[in-house]
């Protein structure tokens, strides 16, 4: 299956909300496509919704394609010989076409209304038979129905669907898949008010873009036969297809708010790593092989062939996500990790910490947080001395608690450096002083000097505190 055509695939996002976490493995799936096979990557934006178009959702979309890394070749922002990019401006194309499919007689006028259309599926549905247009109009000549046209009788331009005729594509992903005439209707390609519908469009711009692959959510394929009919109807190639698995929640059904988040930009906004999120993407219904699952970029453009994507539904795992969220983390050097959580930090306070700062707490905590946004909540101790609960403030209550921390306080006062070098033996030859075990020390000092009994280890914690705010804490 294998095209001899240069490799073109789109991405065609509406503009009327953010960009689904669905539409971004979608997209991701096509870029990776073309890149692996050297090809364009296009983005489309289908903005003939004029009623639900905003501007601030194409910027959203936009901005999170940018974010995840997927650079497109033609699009907005990015002319080529194929445009325009945006479908309202390219309404001359779509009235050609329906010129051509009146004059070839593949488009025809119905002049039914939404009553009697209404009206014949609700009389189907009863009679249990599939709910489909009667083609009432179809018979209609040529001179009858022009001259209803001629004297402003509403129509719709419909598609004379071909009777007992088979139509096969194959699969990149699926297979052979075979769909029967008998199954589509005569469908509405341009409604009544001249504004073509998505399949039609659809089908006139992957032929115009002289789009090679269309790789798409596998709720399309019931699409495929009607753009397949429109692109055999104008002459013109017929793309190869690819349809991936639809990604599910744990509970195994569509993915939902129920499940996750939906959108893309909540992922952005809640602090989760980048590489982390195109990591997951890919692995929802791809695999390298059945060992990788952490990679990047690179290794996913060695490896990305159509084959290697499954049929089956992709679970949307949330505890794997987090998993690699963290993972990722771990991989950042602590440069990399203080300029990434930089947003988060400025918001909770840190905005005039030096990067010097910065970086020792995330060097601290790296080994500690999933996202981003985590470490100003785990960090908010630093700036502000918390009062203990709990178990914390159990330790602090404890017998000769508080005699031991004067003691540590009096000691670390003294020393020449600070923390002490070689810190654990320096607690561990106190305890042996005192007669005490590990935890009668060490955990007083956490409760003290950061109101919990966890965090990071806590020479890194005095540290960070620095020798005047340790004093004092310790000190109560």
């Amino acid at each position: 299956m294998t095209s001899p055509r240069p490799v073109r695939v789109r991405f065609a996002p509406s503009p009327t909300g953010r960009l689904h976490i669905g539409g971004a493995r979608t997209a991701l799936f096509n870029w990776a496509f073309a890149r692996a096979h050297e090809g364009a990557f296009i983005l489309r934006v289908e903005d003939t919704d004029q009623e639900r178009n905003t501007q601030e959702s194409l910027d959203s979309i936009l901005d999170s394609m940018k974010w995840l890394g997927l650079d497109w070749d033609e699009g907005p922002g990015k002319e080529g010989d194929w445009g325009p990019y945006f479908q309202s401006e390219r309404t001359e194309n779509y009235h050609k076409a329906a010129a051509q499919g009146l004059e070839g007689g593949w488009l025809y006028r119905c002049f039914c209304s939404s009553e009697r259309i209404t009206q014949l599926k609700e009389e189907l549905m009863a009679a249990k038979k599939n709910p489909h247009y009667d083609g009432c109009c179809r018979g209609l000549s040529t001179q009858e129905s022009e001259e209803r046209s001629a004297q402003g009788e509403a129509h719709t331009l419909r598609f004379a669907v071909p009777q007992n005729e088979e139509i096969v594509i194959q699969d990149h992903i699926r297979g052979e898949v075979k769909f029967h005439s008998s199954q589509v209707e005569d469908w509405v390609a341009v409604r009544s008010g001249g504004m073509p519908t998505y399949n039609f469009v659809c089908a006139v711009d992957d032929a115009a873009m002289e789009i090679s692959h269309v790789i798409r959510g596998e709720e399309h394929l019931v699409n495929t036969p009607k753009q397949v009919m429109v692109a055999r109807a104008l002459g013109l190639p017929e793309p190869e297809f690819a349809h991936v698995p639809l990604i599910l929640g744990t509970d195994g059904k569509k993915l939902s708010k129920r499940t996750g988040d939906t959108a893309l930009g909540d992922y952005v906004e809640k602090g989760f790593p980048r590489e982390a999120l195109f990591n997951f993407l890919c692995l929802l219904g791809f695999s390298i092989d059945d060992e990788t699952t952490v990679f990047g970029e690179q290794e996913l453009l060695e490896a990305f062939a159509l084959k290697r994507i499954n049929q089956s539904g992709a679970i949307f795992d949330t505890e794997k996500l987090a998993w690699l969220c963290g993972d990722w983390i771990r991989r950042f050097s602590v440069q990399e990790l203080a300029q990434a959580v930089r947003p988060w930090m400025d918001e909770a306070g840190w905005q005039d910490a030096p990067s010097e700062q910065l970086e020792a707490v995330a060097a601290a905590f790296q080994e500690r947080i999933q996202l981003f946004s985590e470490l100003p909540e785990q960090a908010a101790f630093l700036l502000n001395r918390p009062d203990p609960e709990g178990k914390a403030a159990k330790a602090l209550q404890a017998e000769g608690a508080q005699e031991r921390l004067g003691l540590i306080a009096q000691r670390l006062e003294a020393g020449e450096q600070f923390p002490p070098a070689e810190f654990d033996s320096w607690v561990k030859s106190l305890c042996e002083e005192l007669e005490v075990g590990m935890g009668k020390v060490m955990q007083p000092m956490r409760a003290a000097l950061a109101g919990s009994l966890g965090g990071p280890p806590v020479a890194d914690i005095l540290s960070l505190l620095g020798r005047e705010e340790s004093l004092r804490r310790l000190n109560g």
